[in-house]
Protein backbone atom coordinates (compact mmCIF):
# COMPACT_ATOMS: atom_id res chain seq x y z
CA UNK A 1 0.00 0.00 0.00
CA UNK A 2 1.56 3.53 -1.04
CA UNK A 3 2.24 5.80 1.65
CA UNK A 4 -0.84 7.99 2.64
CA UNK A 5 -0.69 12.03 1.94
CA UNK A 6 -1.43 14.77 4.45
CA UNK A 7 -4.44 16.65 4.05
CA UNK A 8 -4.57 20.21 3.80
CA UNK A 9 -5.45 20.56 8.04
CA UNK A 10 -1.98 18.76 8.48
CA UNK A 11 -0.27 21.56 6.80
CA UNK A 12 2.51 20.82 4.16
CA UNK A 13 5.06 18.22 5.53
CA UNK A 14 7.73 19.77 3.13
CA UNK A 15 7.33 22.72 5.36
CA UNK A 16 7.62 20.84 8.26
CA UNK A 17 10.82 19.09 7.49
CA UNK A 18 12.36 22.59 6.22
CA UNK A 19 11.80 23.85 9.49
CA UNK A 20 12.77 21.28 11.98
CA UNK A 21 15.79 20.72 9.77
CA UNK A 22 16.64 24.07 10.85
CA UNK A 23 18.45 25.65 13.91
CA UNK A 24 15.30 27.55 14.40
CA UNK A 25 13.63 24.29 15.53
CA UNK A 26 16.06 23.83 18.95
CA UNK A 27 16.16 27.43 19.30
CA UNK A 28 19.68 27.70 19.18
CA UNK A 29 22.47 28.02 16.51
CA UNK A 30 23.77 24.48 16.31
CA UNK A 31 24.19 22.32 13.06
CA UNK A 32 21.34 19.91 12.23
CA UNK A 33 21.41 16.67 10.61
CA UNK A 34 18.68 14.52 9.36
CA UNK A 35 18.15 10.97 9.11
CA UNK A 36 15.33 9.51 7.28
CA UNK A 37 13.55 5.83 8.50
CA UNK A 38 10.82 3.86 6.84
CA UNK A 39 8.18 5.80 8.86
CA UNK A 40 10.04 8.84 10.29
CA UNK A 41 12.65 11.34 9.91
CA UNK A 42 15.18 12.30 12.75
CA UNK A 43 16.46 15.26 13.48
CA UNK A 44 19.86 15.71 15.61
CA UNK A 45 21.12 18.63 16.63
CA UNK A 46 23.61 19.42 19.47
CA UNK A 47 22.58 17.13 22.73
CA UNK A 48 19.10 16.53 21.76
CA UNK A 49 16.76 14.96 19.23
CA UNK A 50 13.58 15.39 17.62
CA UNK A 51 11.44 12.94 15.58
CA UNK A 52 8.43 13.21 13.47
CA UNK A 53 6.17 10.36 12.05
CA UNK A 54 5.43 9.99 8.28
CA UNK A 55 2.44 10.38 7.27
CA UNK A 56 2.11 7.12 5.93
CA UNK A 57 -0.42 4.25 6.05
CA UNK A 58 -0.14 0.43 6.12
CA UNK A 59 -1.56 -2.43 6.91
CA UNK A 60 0.55 -2.90 9.96
CA UNK A 61 0.51 0.97 11.25
CA UNK A 62 -1.83 3.89 10.68
CA UNK A 63 0.28 6.96 10.73
CA UNK A 64 -1.31 9.21 8.17
CA UNK A 65 -3.89 11.74 10.60
CA UNK A 66 -2.19 14.15 13.16
CA UNK A 67 -4.24 12.17 16.05
CA UNK A 68 -2.77 8.86 14.86
CA UNK A 69 0.72 10.24 15.53
CA UNK A 70 0.29 11.77 18.59
CA UNK A 71 -0.90 8.42 19.86
CA UNK A 72 1.90 7.05 18.57
CA UNK A 73 4.25 9.55 19.83
CA UNK A 74 2.92 9.03 23.17
CA UNK A 75 3.33 5.02 23.17
CA UNK A 76 6.38 5.53 21.86
CA UNK A 77 7.58 7.98 25.25
CA UNK A 78 6.27 5.00 27.34
CA UNK A 79 7.50 2.47 25.78
CA UNK A 80 10.75 3.15 25.33
CA UNK A 81 11.42 4.60 29.02
CA UNK A 82 11.77 0.62 30.07
CA UNK A 83 14.79 0.71 28.65
CA UNK A 84 16.10 3.94 28.01
CA UNK A 85 14.86 6.13 30.48
CA UNK A 86 16.73 8.94 30.55
CA UNK A 87 16.56 9.09 26.82
CA UNK A 88 13.03 9.87 25.97
CA UNK A 89 12.56 12.97 27.13
CA UNK A 90 9.08 14.47 25.94
CA UNK A 91 6.22 14.43 23.31
CA UNK A 92 5.78 18.41 22.08
CA UNK A 93 3.24 19.70 19.69
CA UNK A 94 4.94 21.30 16.18
CA UNK A 95 2.43 24.56 16.37
CA UNK A 96 1.43 26.81 13.37
CA UNK A 97 0.85 30.39 13.70
CA UNK A 98 -2.08 32.65 12.09
CA UNK A 99 1.18 33.71 9.67
CA UNK A 100 2.08 30.10 9.40
CA UNK A 101 5.46 30.08 10.87
CA UNK A 102 5.87 26.93 12.34
CA UNK A 103 7.33 26.28 16.05
CA UNK A 104 8.13 23.94 18.63
CA UNK A 105 5.47 24.40 21.92
CA UNK A 106 4.31 27.23 20.67
CA UNK A 107 0.77 28.33 20.95
CA UNK A 108 -0.66 28.31 17.24
CA UNK A 109 -2.59 25.25 16.06
CA UNK A 110 -1.13 21.94 16.45
CA UNK A 111 -0.25 20.54 13.17
CA UNK A 112 1.52 17.40 14.15
CA UNK A 113 3.70 15.80 16.95
CA UNK A 114 7.25 15.45 17.90
CA UNK A 115 9.24 12.47 20.27
CA UNK A 116 11.85 14.89 22.31
CA UNK A 117 14.75 12.39 22.82
CA UNK A 118 18.63 12.84 24.48
CA UNK A 119 21.18 12.84 21.70
CA UNK A 120 23.37 9.21 22.26
CA UNK A 121 27.37 9.30 21.01
CA UNK A 122 27.36 7.61 17.95
CA UNK A 123 30.42 5.38 18.87
CA UNK A 124 29.03 3.57 21.71
CA UNK A 125 26.28 1.63 19.54
CA UNK A 126 26.68 -1.83 19.53
CA UNK A 127 26.90 -1.75 15.68
CA UNK A 128 29.55 0.58 15.66
CA UNK A 129 31.36 -0.99 18.26
CA UNK A 130 31.10 -4.48 16.14
CA UNK A 131 32.51 -2.69 13.44
CA UNK A 132 35.72 -1.41 15.19
CA UNK A 133 35.90 -4.95 16.60
CA UNK A 134 35.69 -2.89 19.93
CA UNK A 135 33.14 -5.20 22.01
CA UNK A 136 34.16 -7.16 24.66
CA UNK A 137 32.39 -10.21 27.00
CA UNK A 138 32.20 -7.66 29.90
CA UNK A 139 30.01 -5.71 28.17
CA UNK A 140 27.80 -7.90 26.77
CA UNK A 141 27.31 -9.50 29.81
CA UNK A 142 26.56 -6.00 30.44
CA UNK A 143 23.71 -6.17 28.27
CA UNK A 144 22.46 -9.35 29.18
CA UNK A 145 21.93 -8.66 32.68
CA UNK A 146 20.02 -5.52 31.38
CA UNK A 147 17.62 -7.47 29.09
CA UNK A 148 17.38 -10.74 31.88
CA UNK A 149 15.73 -7.76 33.99
CA UNK A 150 13.55 -6.10 31.11
CA UNK A 151 11.94 -9.65 30.63
CA UNK A 152 11.62 -11.02 34.35
CA UNK A 153 9.42 -7.37 34.80
CA UNK A 154 7.79 -7.78 31.06
CA UNK A 155 4.32 -7.90 31.33
CA UNK A 156 3.08 -11.17 30.22
CA UNK A 157 0.74 -11.60 27.19
CA UNK A 158 -2.23 -13.48 27.12
CA UNK A 159 -1.55 -15.78 23.60
CA UNK A 160 -3.13 -18.60 23.40
CA UNK A 161 -0.69 -22.03 22.17
CA UNK A 162 -3.04 -21.88 18.95
CA UNK A 163 -3.04 -17.61 18.88
CA UNK A 164 1.03 -17.51 19.62
CA UNK A 165 1.28 -20.20 16.31
CA UNK A 166 -1.01 -18.49 13.97
CA UNK A 167 1.41 -15.28 13.81
CA UNK A 168 4.16 -17.82 12.91
CA UNK A 169 1.81 -19.44 10.09
CA UNK A 170 0.30 -15.94 9.01
CA UNK A 171 4.20 -14.07 8.20
CA UNK A 172 5.73 -17.01 6.99
CA UNK A 173 3.35 -17.40 4.69
CA UNK A 174 3.74 -13.22 3.64
CA UNK A 175 7.48 -14.12 3.62
CA UNK A 176 6.75 -16.84 0.94
CA UNK A 177 4.73 -14.80 -1.04
CA UNK A 178 7.29 -12.13 -0.71
CA UNK A 179 10.27 -13.72 -1.27
CA UNK A 180 9.62 -16.20 -4.16
CA UNK A 181 8.88 -13.52 -6.66
CA UNK A 182 11.40 -14.45 -9.59
CA UNK A 183 12.46 -10.59 -10.12
CA UNK A 184 14.16 -10.68 -6.82
CA UNK A 185 16.60 -13.36 -8.06
CA UNK A 186 17.30 -14.44 -4.66
CA UNK A 187 19.00 -18.05 -4.40
CA UNK A 188 16.38 -20.70 -4.55
CA UNK A 189 18.23 -23.34 -2.35
CA UNK A 190 18.41 -21.09 0.69
CA UNK A 191 15.01 -20.40 0.22
CA UNK A 192 13.95 -23.62 -0.12
CA UNK A 193 16.37 -24.57 2.73
CA UNK A 194 14.57 -22.41 4.90
CA UNK A 195 11.50 -22.84 3.99
CA UNK A 196 11.42 -26.67 4.62
CA UNK A 197 12.53 -25.79 7.88
CA UNK A 198 9.87 -23.83 8.95
CA UNK A 199 7.37 -25.62 7.50
CA UNK A 200 8.64 -28.77 9.21
CA UNK A 201 8.70 -27.05 12.90
CA UNK A 202 5.32 -25.82 12.26
CA UNK A 203 4.43 -29.27 11.50
CA UNK A 204 6.58 -31.71 13.46
CA UNK A 205 7.28 -29.50 16.29
CA UNK A 206 4.10 -27.54 17.05
CA UNK A 207 3.81 -28.96 20.51
CA UNK A 208 7.31 -27.67 21.45
CA UNK A 209 7.00 -23.99 19.75
CA UNK A 210 3.25 -23.65 21.62
CA UNK A 211 4.80 -24.88 24.99
CA UNK A 212 6.32 -21.20 25.22
CA UNK A 213 2.87 -19.62 25.03
CA UNK A 214 1.36 -22.49 27.49
CA UNK A 215 4.32 -22.35 29.90
CA UNK A 216 3.36 -18.06 30.26
CA UNK A 217 6.78 -17.05 28.56
CA UNK A 218 5.65 -14.61 26.08
CA UNK A 219 6.17 -11.31 27.36
CA UNK A 220 5.29 -7.43 25.85
CA UNK A 221 9.21 -6.92 24.57
CA UNK A 222 11.12 -4.60 22.28
CA UNK A 223 9.90 -5.75 19.21
CA UNK A 224 13.05 -4.39 17.12
CA UNK A 225 16.27 -5.67 18.90
CA UNK A 226 18.97 -4.66 16.78
CA UNK A 227 22.78 -3.34 17.63
CA UNK A 228 22.42 0.00 16.61
CA UNK A 229 19.19 0.31 19.11
CA UNK A 230 21.84 -0.52 21.71
CA UNK A 231 23.78 2.05 23.22
CA UNK A 232 26.79 0.95 25.64
CA UNK A 233 26.88 3.42 28.30
CA UNK A 234 26.75 2.71 32.19
CA UNK A 235 24.24 1.66 32.87
CA UNK A 236 23.28 0.67 28.34
CA UNK A 237 21.05 2.01 27.42
CA UNK A 238 18.38 -0.01 24.48
CA UNK A 239 15.91 2.57 22.22
CA UNK A 240 13.48 1.97 19.44
CA UNK A 241 11.08 -0.19 20.45
CA UNK A 242 8.50 -0.79 18.18
CA UNK A 243 5.40 1.21 19.17
CA UNK A 244 3.44 1.52 16.56
CA UNK A 245 1.83 -2.31 17.02
CA UNK A 246 1.24 -4.15 20.32
CA UNK A 247 0.41 -7.76 18.20
CA UNK A 248 4.50 -7.31 16.97
CA UNK A 249 5.83 -6.84 20.51
CA UNK A 250 4.49 -10.07 21.78
CA UNK A 251 7.60 -11.89 21.47
CA UNK A 252 9.45 -15.25 23.37
CA UNK A 253 12.89 -13.02 25.26
CA UNK A 254 14.84 -16.06 22.86
CA UNK A 255 13.23 -15.35 19.93
CA UNK A 256 14.40 -10.99 20.29
CA UNK A 257 17.52 -12.30 21.27
CA UNK A 258 18.24 -15.02 17.99
CA UNK A 259 16.83 -11.61 15.83
CA UNK A 260 19.69 -9.67 17.94
CA UNK A 261 22.07 -12.53 17.59
CA UNK A 262 21.30 -12.58 13.69
CA UNK A 263 21.57 -9.12 13.23
CA UNK A 264 25.40 -9.47 15.24
CA UNK A 265 26.64 -12.68 13.10
CA UNK A 266 25.29 -10.10 9.93
CA UNK A 267 27.81 -7.69 11.21
CA UNK A 268 30.51 -10.18 11.81
CA UNK A 269 30.01 -10.90 15.32
CA UNK A 270 28.23 -13.98 15.70
CA UNK A 271 29.96 -15.05 18.91
CA UNK A 272 27.49 -12.15 20.72
CA UNK A 273 24.51 -13.49 20.08
CA UNK A 274 25.80 -16.84 21.40
CA UNK A 275 26.88 -15.25 24.62
CA UNK A 276 23.74 -12.99 25.41
CA UNK A 277 21.66 -16.17 24.84
CA UNK A 278 23.80 -18.78 27.25
CA UNK A 279 23.60 -15.05 30.06
CA UNK A 280 20.16 -14.73 29.37
CA UNK A 281 19.03 -18.47 29.62
CA UNK A 282 20.64 -18.41 33.39
CA UNK A 283 19.80 -15.19 34.49
CA UNK A 284 16.05 -16.49 33.43
CA UNK A 285 16.41 -19.78 34.45
CA UNK A 286 14.99 -20.73 31.14
CA UNK A 287 16.24 -22.02 27.89
CA UNK A 288 14.30 -23.29 24.66
CA UNK A 289 15.19 -26.35 23.33
CA UNK A 290 17.52 -26.50 20.30
CA UNK A 291 14.91 -26.81 17.49
CA UNK A 292 12.75 -23.37 19.08
CA UNK A 293 16.40 -21.78 18.72
CA UNK A 294 16.88 -23.11 15.74
CA UNK A 295 13.52 -21.97 13.65
CA UNK A 296 13.29 -18.25 15.47
CA UNK A 297 16.72 -18.03 13.84
CA UNK A 298 15.73 -19.38 10.21
CA UNK A 299 12.39 -17.57 10.89
CA UNK A 300 13.56 -13.93 11.79
CA UNK A 301 16.03 -14.23 8.72
CA UNK A 302 13.21 -14.74 6.24
CA UNK A 303 11.10 -12.28 7.96
CA UNK A 304 14.16 -10.12 7.60
CA UNK A 305 15.00 -10.85 4.14
CA UNK A 306 11.47 -10.38 3.47
CA UNK A 307 11.35 -6.84 4.99
CA UNK A 308 14.16 -6.18 2.81
CA UNK A 309 13.14 -6.73 -0.33
CA UNK A 310 9.99 -5.03 0.41
CA UNK A 311 11.82 -1.79 0.08
CA UNK A 312 11.85 -2.63 -3.69
CA UNK A 313 8.01 -2.49 -3.59
CA UNK A 314 7.95 0.96 -2.45
CA UNK A 315 6.80 4.42 -5.01
CA UNK A 316 10.34 5.92 -3.57
CA UNK A 317 13.10 3.58 -3.13
CA UNK A 318 16.06 4.65 -0.73
CA UNK A 319 19.15 2.70 -1.35
CA UNK A 320 17.55 0.25 -3.80
CA UNK A 321 21.29 -1.84 -4.27
CA UNK A 322 21.09 -2.62 -0.43
CA UNK A 323 18.04 -4.40 -0.70
CA UNK A 324 19.29 -7.38 -2.34
CA UNK A 325 22.73 -8.20 -1.21
CA UNK A 326 20.81 -8.18 2.35
CA UNK A 327 18.43 -10.66 1.85
CA UNK A 328 20.72 -13.16 0.70
CA UNK A 329 22.83 -12.01 3.92
CA UNK A 330 19.92 -13.15 5.80
CA UNK A 331 18.80 -15.92 3.75
CA UNK A 332 22.67 -17.32 3.75
CA UNK A 333 22.43 -17.18 8.06
CA UNK A 334 18.94 -19.33 7.63
CA UNK A 335 20.39 -22.48 5.63
CA UNK A 336 22.96 -22.80 8.51
CA UNK A 337 20.90 -22.73 11.28
CA UNK A 338 18.03 -24.80 9.58
CA UNK A 339 20.01 -27.63 9.89
CA UNK A 340 19.23 -27.74 13.79
CA UNK A 341 15.31 -28.55 13.02
CA UNK A 342 15.75 -32.18 12.02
Amino acid sequence: MPPAQPDAAQGSTQAKLSFLSSAAAFGEAVRVSVEETHMAWVFLAGDFVLKLKKPVKYPFLDFSTVEARESACREELRLNRRLASGVYLDVLPLTEAANGTLAVNGDGKVVDWLVKMRRLPADRMLDALIERDAVSPREINVISERLSRFYQAAVRTLLSPDEYLRIFIEEHERNREILLQVDHNLPRRELDVAFTAIERMLSNFRPVLAARALQDRIVDGHGDLKPEHICLLDPPVIIDCLEFNARLRMVDPFDELCYLSIECERLGAAWIGKQLIDDVAMRLGDRPPREVLAFYRVYRCALRARLSVAHLLEPSIRTPEKWIPRARQYLAIAAAAAKDIA
